[in-house]
C-alpha cells in the first residue's frame, strides 16, 4: 500500500526528510482495533516535533500523522461500537504507526463517527485539536460545556488562530465566556472572528493595556496555547484569584509557580491528548465520547471544521510543504491532504 514516512529524521528542506513508501498492508485487526482506508489527514505541530532532526537511522521506515478519517475496512473481535462501511474520525496513538498510510489500525475507543455534513478533509481537520480543547476545558479544568454558568466571565486564547484555538473559540462561546483571541495578522484576527472570538488583541503588543482598552481589567481562565515561558508572567498578572490556566506547550525553562499563582490559588492544567492511549487508561473511550458528541454538534450547526488550507493529495512532497508551512509559525487553522496519487 501506498504511504509517507521517513528512514532518517533530517531537516525539512532535505528532500529525504519524507519519502514516498511502498509497504505491506497491516493486516487483520484483533481486539478493539479498527483496519481504517485512511481517506483525509490533517498536519499538526506535534508531526513535525516527531520528525525532528537526530542522528540515527530509522528501519523499518517510520509512519507519521495523527489526524484522519476514512472508512472501516474490517473490525476485531472485540469491537462494538462500528462495522465494516462506517466512515470515522480520529487522532490517533502515538506509540503506534501513523495516519499517512492508506490502511491503518487504530483504537475503537479513540475513534469517532465522522460527521455527516463534512467531507473527509473537513473531518480530518478535527479530532486532535477538538479531544486537545474539550478535554483541557471540560475534563482538566472544572469548566462546563452544557450551561450557562459562565456567562459574565472571559476566556483568554493566546494563539487563536492555531488548531487548537481555532476549535477552542467555538467550544469556550458555547459554553457562555467572553472570548478573547490574540493574533498578529489582520488574516489570522479575522479568522478568530469567524470562530467566534468576541474581541481579538495583538499578542505582539503589551496585553493588560489591549484588554483593559476593552473594558476587562481580568480574565478568568487564559490558555496559552503558544509560548508557555513568554507569558507566563503576564497571565499570573491577569488572571482573576481563583482563575485557571490552561497549557500544552513544554517550557523551555523551569517555571516559577509562586506569587501571584500562589497567592491568587490560580489553577494549572495541563493537556497531552496523547496520554489516554499511551497509558492505556481505564477511561480511553472518552475520546470515543467526546468525538462522537462532536460530530452531532457539527451536524447541528453548532461547531464548524477548522480546515484553512488544501495542499492536494496525500504525498511526500505536499506533506513536506504543511511540515515546512507549520515549522515557520503562522499557520491558520488547519492545513488538510486528501486522496492518494495513483
Amino acid at each position: 500500500m501506498n504511504a509517507v514516512g521517513l528512514t532518517r529524521y533530517l531537516p525539512i528542506d532535505d528532500p529525504d526528510a519524507l519519502l514516498d513508501l511502498q509497504i505491506a498492508e497491516p493486516g487483520a485487526p484483533q481486539g478493539h482495533d479498527l483496519l481504517v482506508r485512511v481517506q483525509a489527514v490533517s498536519v499538526n505541530p506535534v508531526d513535525t516535533k516527531q520528525r525532528v532532526p537526530r542522528a540515527g537511522d530509522v528501519s523499518p521506515p517510520r509512519i507519521l500523522g495523527f489526524d484522519a478519517s476514512g472508512i472501516v475496512e474490517a473490525v476485531g473481535a472485540q469491537v462494538s461500537a462500528f462495522a465494516p462501511g462506517d466512515e470515522v474520525y480520529y487522532a490517533g496513538d502515538v506509540t503506534r504507526p501513523g495516519s499517512n498510510a492508506q490502511l491503518q489500525w487504530v483504537d475503537e475507543r479513540i475513534v469517532g463517527r465522522k460527521p455527516t455534513t463534512l467531507d473527509f478533509a473537513e473531518a480530518a481537520a478535527l479530532p486532535l485539536t477538538v479531544l486537545t480543547a474539550w478535554e483541557l476545558l471540560f475534563q482538566r479544568m472544572p469548566l462546563h460545556f452544557d450551561d450557562r454558568r459562565h456567562v459574565g466571565q472571559t476566556l483568554l486564547v493566546i494563539g487563536g488562530a492555531g488548531g487548537v484555538g481555532s476549535i477552542a473559540i467555538q467550544l469556550a462561546r458555547h459554553a457562555g465566556f467572553t472570548v478573547v483571541a490574540t493574533a498578529s495578522r489582520d488574516a489570522s484576527a479575522e479568522w478568530c472572528l469567524r470562530m467566534g472570538a468576541d474581541h481579538v488583541v495583538d499578542h505582539r503588543q503589551p496585553l493588560p493595556a489591549q484588554l483593559q482598552a476593552l473594558g476587562i481589567a481580568q480574565v478568568e481562565v487564559a490558555l496559552n496555547l503558544a509560548d508557555t515561558d513568554h507569558y507566563w508572567e503576564v497571565l499570573g498578572e491577569l488572571l482573576a484569584p481563583q482563575g485557571h490556566v490552561g497549557l500544552v506547550v513544554e517550557p523551555r525553562a523551569p517555571l516559577r509557580i509562586g506569587d501571584p499563582y500562589k497567592a491568587k490559588c490560580i489553577g494549572i492544567h495541563w493537556e497531552f491528548m496523547f496520554a489516554r492511549s499511551r497509558f492505556q487508561t481505564a477511561d480511553m473511550i472518552e475520546q470515543h465520547r467526546i468525538l462522537s458528541r462532536v460530530a452531532s454538534l457539527v451536524d447541528a450547526g453548532e461547531l464548524r471544521s477548522t480546515a484553512h488550507t488544501s495542499l492536494g493529495t496525500i504525498n511526500a512532497q505536499n506533506l513536506r510543504e504543511a511540515h515546512r508551512l507549520l515549522e515557520g509559525g503562522g499557520v491558520t487553522g488547519k492545513l488538510v491532504l486528501s486522496g492518494w496519487d495513483d
